[in-house]
């Protein structure tokens, strides 16, 4: 099991690459939740996520022959640009393997930090595989992601940081994929302060640790699919789990939907950037997938700020969709003069801004002598969405709600 004395050794192997990142306090999110609320911004530290940390620490204790013979791993992203950076740092030859699909800014940031990029598979099962035929083939040691003591010590360093900013704090929120974050971070605070709770989250879409809990041993589940991809593993690590058990309070599981929310609530209120992973913990406090008190200290730790431009687009039209702020719809018109003028009318006088129309003449599902008209809309929320359909439909027009 890991211990204390292996996170403060790794405080010193990482203090030169790592950053002790900010922790703030947020009056907004305070007086939505009645808790005391501070946002640990590790979205903030160097490669944008904490993985830095781990990557550092095992990296740092490599032997020279293993230094020399250069190391390996697979990962979607955060980790990759960690070990990128980290191996760089230190004069070793890095090679990286990520699936196919990985976001395109977090293969070129990789790249940027040094590392050689291989992408391979569909998937990080596909990349993990591929990465381990080149540490045989080639004779690297392979950083893994989570399931590694260093790594997980390295990790643990941010649980020394809000003890230090935040020494009265009752509870912390982590993100969990494989563990490793959770795992270190677990370990540190409970050995320093054993009555902090430590809640775990994660994606509804890829549950795998809540799924093992359950069931008392580790457990592999079948696919993944969710938006926050820093933490979408099928399997939690072999070394994580015990600690998991261990020292994580409770772990529960947020919506797609509610991390998209959560995403735009940090952009909008708090004007910081975090991709799905690192949101989770804010997801699970805001939609109270866990019971606190009033007045409680509560950090949810921001894991990373790694997110793909094309799929920050789509997580905020998410959110706004979800909070009643985006709405798109499709009826159809009379093909002459003056009906859409009529239609945007209504619109205009309940207050909804226009974003995009779209007229549509050739659709098989219309009559000869109509149109379908596509409208996306800017809303106030789902009363105004309610109010406005019910406005159109009481002046004779079916509304079809897309999104």
């Amino acid at each position: 099991m890991l211990e204390l004395s292996d996170v403060l050794e790794a405080r010193e192997r990482v203090r030169e690459t790592s950053r002790h990142t900010p922790l703030t306090y947020s009056h907004t999110y305070s007086a939505m939740t009645g808790a005391e609320v501070s946002l640990k911004l590790e979205n903030f530290q160097r490669t944008g996520a904490f993985k830095i940390r781990g990557a550092t620490n095992r990296i740092q204790t490599l032997s020279e022959a293993e230094q020399a013979a250069g190391v390996v791993t697979a990962s979607a992203g955060n980790h990759a640009q960690g070990v990128a950076l980290a191996a760089t740092r230190a004069g070793v030859d890095s090679k990286i393997v990520m699936p196919e699909h990985a976001p395109i800014a977090k293969v070129k940031a990789t790249r940027s930090y040094g590392a050689e990029v291989v992408l391979s598979g569909a998937n990080y099962d596909a990349a993990a595989k591929r990465a381990h035929e080149i540490e045989h083939e080639e004779g690297r040691t392979y950083v893994h992601a989570f399931d590694d003591e260093y790594v997980m010590a390295g990790q643990g360093t941010i649980g020394l940081e809000i003890l230090e900013d935040c020494p009265d704090v009752d509870t912390v929120i982590v993100p969990i994929g494989g563990g490793g974050l959770i795992a270190g971070i677990a370990t540190a605070i409970k050995a320093r302060k054993p009555d902090t709770r430590i809640v775990g989250v994660q994606s509804a879409g890829a549950s795998s640790v809540a799924d093992s809990l359950e069931k008392g041993s580790v457990v592999t589940i079948d696919s993944v699919d969710t938006i926050a991809d820093g933490i979408a593993t099928r399997r939690v690590g072999e070394r994580t789990f015990p600690i998991i058990q261990e020292y994580v309070d409770e772990v529960v599981t947020v919506t797609d939907e509610q991390i998209a929310m959560a995403v735009v609530h940090l952009l909008e209120r708090s004007k910081t950037v975090v991709e799905g992973a690192g949101a989770v913990p804010l997801a699970a406090l805001l939609f109270d997938r866990f019971d606190y008190e009033e007045g409680e200290v509560i950090v949810p730790a921001l894991c990373g700020g790694n997110i793909d431009l094309n799929m920050l687009t789509t997580v905020v039209v998410r959110g706004l969709v979800e909070t009643g702020r985006y709405l798109k719809l499709k009826t159809v018109l009379k093909d002459r003069p003056g009906t859409l003028e009529e239609l945007l009318a209504i619109i205009s006088g309940h207050q909804a801004n226009i974003y995009a129309i779209q007229h549509d003449r050739t659709s098989r599902d219309i009559g000869m002598s109509d149109t379908e008209v596509e409208i996306d809309l800017e809303t106030r929320g789902h009363d105004h969405v309610e109010e406005l359909i019910e406005a159109l439909e009481s002046n004779g027009y079916a509304v079809e709600v897309l999104v």
